[in-house]
């Protein structure tokens, strides 16, 4: 019993390993054998990550080109997913980014900079609103498209609109989990609601959170049942909730460093699929240490039946349970093998951005 458990786990970790997750313990891999709610952020986990840009829709006073470059200059001074997508857009217009001052960044909220001479704000419908002091209505988006919100001076400038489309094996994945025993998926986001839910049903999530700050998605999670909960995710804003999940699971690949160190597991490739992997490989971790168990323990009561009739001398006794060692041992290495694992569809590069007129 002592030998087969720390074999088995020490070979799932292995296999883990070469699939392209690096799981941190064998407690951890026990608890993702037993997974029944699958948590997953959605921009850069459920999704590429590579919003490209779709429309510049500015209100009176501003035009495309001015519009983007307001928006793009304050964007360069934030650390979000989002933020990045828009100057990398921005640049592929050809517009030349402006120096800006005094930037403020509200986690998960928006930036604050001083562009040429203005106050730019830059972010979420309810935080742009906040600043001009009304209530911005949301513009019609098609599906998987998004909106940021510009003010330039306490009035309302337009929206940026985004397209990020999901990963080509995330709906598979989520299929995969719900096989695999986490039949309840949630989808936390910060993004508004028709964007979310557009998302969750081409993915077939029916529990939906959108417009979510970090501490709202820490709550979510620990009340979330049945337990325990797997959370995917990949932002620094990401860490608190996947400390916060029971087994947390950050996609290391282009996630950040605070994300990975917080998490339980770290998906090493661009491939959400490695989290089905991971549970896949778990399950058959535990299955194979409780046989290697159940083994030693048959083997060494069989042969204390045969010794308690006097024919096994100590010498023999002795080498045989030295055998029933090594069968243990080996039986629990059958933990690194067990067939080839699940993993994703081939990564799609993201579409080039198209040329705004």
């Amino acid at each position: 019993m002592l030998i087969a458990a720390p074999v088995a786990f020490m070979g799932g970790m292995s296999r883990a390993a070469k699939s392209g997750v690096i799981v941190k313990g064998g407690a951890v891999l026990e608890l993702l054998s037993r997974v029944k709610t699958a948590a997953f952020d959605k921009t850069g986990t459920l999704t590429r990550g590579r919003p490209e840009l779709v429309a510049v829709r500015p209100e009176r006073g501003f035009d495309v080109e001015e519009l983007l470059t307001l928006a793009a200059s304050a964007e360069q001074y934030s650390t979000h997913a989002l933020a990045g997508s828009v100057v990398q857009a921005a640049v592929a217009q050809g517009v030349n980014l402006l120096p800006g001052s005094g930037a403020e960044e509200a986690a998960t909220n928006g930036v604050l900079a001083d562009i040429d001479g203005q106050r730019v704000l830059v972010g979420k419908r309810a935080y742009v609103g906040a600043e001009t002091g009304r209530t911005i209505p949301e513009p019609p988006l098609e599906p998987g498209e998004l909106a940021v919100y510009v003010a330039v001076d306490r009035a309302f400038a337009g929206v940026v609109v985004l397209r990020d489309l999901p990963r080509p094996e995330a709906r598979a994945t989520l299929a995969r989990l719900a096989e695999l025993g986490a039949r309840h998926t949630v989808m936390l986001t910060g993004d508004g609601a028709s964007t979310a839910r557009s998302i969750a049903r081409q993915l077939g999530v029916s529990d939906v959170r959108p417009e979510l700050l970090p501490l709202d998605k820490v709550e979510i999670v620990r009340a979330a049942e049945p337990r325990p909960v797997l959370m995917v995710g990949d932002g620094v804003n990401d860490a608190p909730v996947l400390a916060a999940a029971d087994v947390g699971i950050a996609m290391g690949a282009r996630g950040s460093t605070a994300a990975s160190e917080s998490a339980d597991a770290v998906v090493l490739v661009d491939d959400i699929a490695r989290a089905a992997t991971a549970v896949e490989i778990s399950q058959h971790t535990v299955r194979v240490a409780l046989q290697s168990i159940w083994l030693g323990i048959a083997l060494s009561v069989g042969l204390m039946v045969v010794a308690l009739t006097g024919v096994l001398p100590a010498v023999a006794g002795a080498l045989l349970q030295e055998l029933v060692d090594l069968a243990t041992i080996l039986n629990a290495l059958r933990a690194i093998g067990g067939g080839r694992p699940r993993v994703g569809h081939p990564v799609q590069p993201a579409a080039e951005p198209a040329r705004l007129p």
